[in-house]
């Protein structure tokens, strides 16, 4: 089955609809997710969208607090132009329907909270599901747009680029790599589709799931990164992985994180013998930027042999822990932990990638057609380290710059005919009837990662994880072209291409900085790798 559209979105969080709905005044618009719509990494969003609102803040603040966080890597033009965006981009997300919290006393006035690395108060939330209210929002003015078209249960297997043409001897008026779209695996069917777009853009969030413990939900194996790398897209930054520092710790929570905000609100760090011991590592004790906090948790747990660490913030009032964390205390008291009267248990878990594709401004890869926005592009907004509350605020803005770019690109080529497109081709490929393949390595890949690539790591970690990742690499190759596609294979491809592209990003730095802290090279070395690192 052919289907052609003026877009591509490959991913339904908050950048893909976000661009979807804006792409629609020019053209439409087909959004490909592989599971259900609101099953994103925004919708699991607590903290919220950081944005200049306050009379007592200022743009040049905002600046300053994500360059500092960035750790020298931040490209300021960037920064400028993410920052400077997010006052009116919030305001249209209000004109849309999102529903943020407001002061309590002074009910005209957004409530804007704080986290760790920020100067000022300048968080838009909605209590502590931020992310839930924006994409149900989002969703609901995508679904009653006719020119726009979502399937659900749609999985990207590649891209269609020009050298695919080349391949099967098909001629093209193309002299430089373009993609056209996208082979889509009907996960319900098991049909390859073909996707046919004039822009294709990769927003298909990030690679949370390579690592055994991460508050990302199950989808994030780094579908966008892998598609994008095979197709021959560069990358960059790969080996600066946020650790947030602060999952709840319990055999029956699964990826449950607890927001910053918690600490922007008060919550201190314990020990088990409830010793607080974040001011031996930071002048802003619990307010320190995620690297900091992650790695000073790791280095607790480390020296004392513990499981977890605790977060407590019941030294606040009650009723407001249960007012502006309604979601936190829900779920906690499920469990059998109330928040109001004792600590949370916590943990470090693998949260935000800050590398991805790499992007110019205007979202657009090395490829021409091919946009990618939010956690799965390198913008050079976030360096070395993602200050909180940033990445929500990144997606708006760069499917704004997206869709100003594409409308250009589109009315330039209103005429242009697809060129004729190779179909998939299924090959001698056979159905498996050995699973355990897949979910092996899976476990494996999703293992070797957290112990040798984790929050601190040694070149001698780092290239036992190669030497296996390789091996593990060569296994999936040959399962891959010997029996038909599945999702669970997909999966597993994407995952450990993403996890091959972070120790190879790793192992090029030979330094420690932000995210990327390597004990054989524990200084920061401006001299030499004040740069991003591109793949």
């Amino acid at each position: 089955m052919e289907i052609t559209s003026d877009y591509l979105i490959i991913g339904s969080g908050i950048a893909g609809l976000s661009l979807a709905i804006k792409a629609a005044q020019r053209g439409t618009v087909s959004i490909v997710t592989k599971k259900e719509t609101m099953d994103t990494s925004t919708n699991y969003a607590q903290g919220g969208i950081a944005s200049v609102l306050d009379p007592e803040d200022s743009l040049e603040f905002h600046i300053a607090d994500t360059i500092a966080s960035g750790a020298g890597l931040c490209n300021e033009e960037i920064v400028r132009m993410v920052v400077t965006n997010g006052p009116d981009l919030i305001r249209e997300l209000i004109s849309l329907g999102v529903n943020f919290s407001h002061n309590r006393t002074q009910t005209d006035r957004l409530d804007l909270a704080r986290e760790g690395g920020h100067s000022r108060r300048r968080i838009v939330h909605t209590k502590d599901l931020t992310g839930q209210e924006v994409e149900g929002c989002l969703i609901q003015n995508a679904e009653k747009n006719n020119r726009i078209r979502i399937y659900e249960n749609h999985m990207a297997i590649d891209l269609i680029t020009t050298s695919k043409f080349i391949k099967r001897g098909i001629s093209t008026n193309e002299t430089e790599e373009t993609c056209w779209g996208a082979y889509v695996l009907d996960v319900t069917t098991g049909e390859v589709k073909t996707f046919l777009a004039r822009i294709t853009v990769l927003a298909t969030g990030g690679a949370g799931k390579v690592y055994l413990y991460t508050s990302n939900p199950d989808i994030a194996t780094g579908d966008g990164v892998a598609i994008g790398y095979r197709a021959g897209a560069k990358v960059a930054n790969m080996e600066f992985v946020q650790f947030h520092p602060t999952c709840l710790y319990h055999t029956r929570a699964k990826n449950f994180l607890i927001s910053e905000a918690v600490r922007g609100e008060g919550g201190r760090l314990l020990d088990r013998r409830g010793n607080h011991f974040m001011e031996r590592y930071h002048p802003l004790k619990d307010l320190a930027l995620r690297d900091i906090v992650a790695r000073s948790v790791d280095a607790e747990l480390k020296k004392s042999g513990d499981e977890c660490v605790y977060l407590d913030i019941s030294h606040r009032p009650r009723n407001f822990i249960k007012n502006r964390f309604p979601n936190i205390y829900a779920r906690c008291l499920e469990l059998n932990i109330n928040i109001t009267q004792e600590p949370i248990p916590v943990v470090p878990a693998a949260h935000y990638m800050c590398g991805g594709l790499l992007t110019d401004k205007y979202s657009r890869t090395n490829i021409g057609n091919l946009y990618a926005i939010g956690e799965v592009a390198c913008t050079g907004l976030h360096g070395a380290n993602r200050l909180a509350s940033n990445s929500l605020l990144e997606a708006l803005v760069f499917a704004k710059s997206a869709f100003e770019d594409s409308t250009r690109m589109i009315s330039d080529r209103s005429d242009h005919k697809f060129p004729p497109v190779p179909l998939w081709d299924l090959g001698s490929a056979t159905d498996s009837d050995e699973s355990v393949v897949v979910s092996h390595n899976w476990d494996e890949v999703r293992r070797l990662m957290w112990n040798y690539v984790g929050i601190v790591r040694t070149d001698k970690r780092l290239i036992r994880a190669k030497r296996r990742i390789e091996v593990i690499q060569q296994e999936i190759k040959k399962y891959y072209w010997d029996f038909i596609i599945t999702s669970d294979l997909l999966e597993l491809r994407n995952l450990a291409t993403a996890a091959e592209l972070i120790v190879a990003s790793a192992t090029m730095r030979k330094e420690s900085r932000g995210l990327h802290y390597n004990l054989d090279y524990p200084e920061q070395d401006d001299k030499n790798w004040r740069h991003d690192t591109i793949i």
